[in-house]
């Protein structure tokens, strides 16, 4: 599986990881429909540490299609309300 991180590139992450990862995307999508600021801003560095350390960056010379796309951790929470509604990001 192909995730980008806005901002910081792209990374490979095996696909097991996909169901760990989409727990982490619910969790921000409940925190951001309930107005928890902080836990969201915690959650979201938590999921692009999670890709991070579990995936290997690709060249930026690659050009691959990414399956997934999470946007910078500096997304401001207002943005968030934009992004992380119904299932997130991360569909089944």
């Amino acid at each position: 599986m192909i995730i980008r991180i806005v901002g910081e590139g792209q990374y490979k992450v095996p696909s097991a990881l996909f169901d760990e990862l989409n727990v982490i995307d619910n969790n921000i999508v409940e925190l951001v429909s309930r107005g928890n600021e902080e836990g969201y801003k915690t959650e979201l560095s938590k999921l692009i540490e999670k890709v991070k350390s579990n995936g290997k960056q690709l060249d930026d010379s690659d050009i691959v299609e990414s399956d997934v796309m999470i946007p910078p951790g500096d997304l401001t929470f207002k943005e968030a309300k934009e992004v992380f509604t119904g299932v997130g990001i991360f569909e089944d």
